[in-house]
């Protein structure tokens, strides 16, 4: 998976903060944001950089013309409501396009405001949170029903059929799970061949998922207001969405004072774009020169021939091996050739596991 293919879905009912939420994220209002259901119709999809301290550290050494961060890639998707499932509000549309996603994002609002109503389907966070998954449960529902009928189909009258038997196994053994009222990720995975063919399916719960909750602006720095649902629903991040508005029209330097007078250490986008990054089990590994330093985008477990497709695929064709350093090593002895000469770069080969912060130089040859 590339780093420009990342894609994180941002959903919730109607009224929660989404769409300030995606303006904020992208620093300039490309969702229109309204108080009243369905203003966002079509999803509006925009490109964030992923906050890495390190590329500047790296640029420096290496004297880089330019830096070139990892990206993700976040769809702002219209709001859902209360049986979604049957094409109520936008439901149809809504299910689509989550189904097009890598990760979720669950915006749920965690405070009250007269000014701002609350959508029909909406009572208090933990409901809300229940209701979107409820739907989408339900919505997997009708899916697996129909894998596991026309799984049964192409079993009829094979003998032999061992692995489309365990399928067919896997495939209830998910459908009475959805049917507890569980997400399809709670479904215990034995082995590497079950985790592939359960990702495969196109399931909505199956996705990765992490809880954004909304709160006001001054139960940011006070006393945690919604501790029982940061510890019920996990992964998590706690912002205000409105302060994230306020900051995105801030200069740099102004949004560092404003965090520091607010006793914050990162904004809250900052955490939602790095959880979300994580949450898709990816590492970054750096290349850096004098022409630029960039951020590269893989899957936890990838081997330096894959990594180094992840830039073109010839890398990976005529792959020879190799030059690593921890980004860490890099800075400190202050670029490749001080790092060369003190003997700290690793050659490594075609089964050698790149590790997070791993800055490489690949050696290959077109004609292998």
């Amino acid at each position: 998976m590339s780093g420009s293919g990342l894609k994180v879905g941002i959903v919730g009912l109607p009224n929660v903060g989404k769409s300030t939420l995606f303006n904020a994220l992208l620093k300039r209002q490309v969702a229109q944001s309204a108080n009243y259901p369905f203003t966002t119709i079509d999803p509006n999809i925009g490109v964030v950089e992923v906050p890495d301290s390190r590329l500047e550290q790296l640029a420096k050494v290496s004297n880089s013309e330019k830096i070139v961060p990892a990206v993700v890639e976040f769809v702002d998707i219209a709001g859902l409501v209360k049986d979604a499932h049957k094409g109520e509000g936008l439901g149809n549309k809504f299910l689509s396009h989550i189904r097009e996603v890598h990760a979720i994002a669950h915006v749920v609002r965690a405070f009250e405001d007269s000014n701002v109503v609350r959508s029909g389907s909406s009572v208090d966070a933990e409901s809300d949170v229940e209701t979107i998954n409820t739907e989408l449960i339900l919505a997997d529902i009708e899916t697996i029903q129909k894998l596991v009928d026309n799984k049964e189909k192409e079993l009829k009258g094979l003998k032999e059929a061992r692995l489309q038997r365990s399928e067919l196994e896997l495939l209830i053994k998910l459908k009475n799970t959805l049917e507890k009222g569980e997400l399809a990720s709670s479904v215990k995975i034995n082995n590497e061949e079950e985790d592939k063919f359960v990702h495969a399916l196109p399931l909505l719960t199956i996705k990765p998922i992490i809880y954004v909750f909304n709160v006001a602006e001054n139960d940011l720095t006070g006393t945690d207001p919604v501790s029982d649902l940061e510890q019920k629903f996990q992964p998590n991040v706690v912002i205000s969405a409105k302060i994230e508005s306020e900051l995105s029209s801030l200069t740099e330097a102004e949004q560092k004072d404003y965090l520091k007078e607010l006793g914050l250490e990162k904004s809250g986008l900052e955490r939602f774009i790095q959880t979300s990054y994580k949450l898709l089990g990816l590492i970054t590994y750096f290349t850096s020169g004098p022409k630029e330093t960039r951020a590269w985008t893989i899957k936890q477990g990838t081997k330096a021939p894959a990594a180094a497709g992840e830039i073109h695929t010839d890398f990976e064709k005529g792959f020879i091996k190799a030059a690593v350093i921890s980004w860490p090593k890099l800075v400190e002895t202050g670029g490749w050739k001080n790092a060369a000469d003190k003997g700290l770069l690793r050659l490594e080969g075609k089964d050698y596991v790149m590790a997070d912060g791993d800055v490489v130089e690949f050696k290959f040859n077109v004609s292998n």
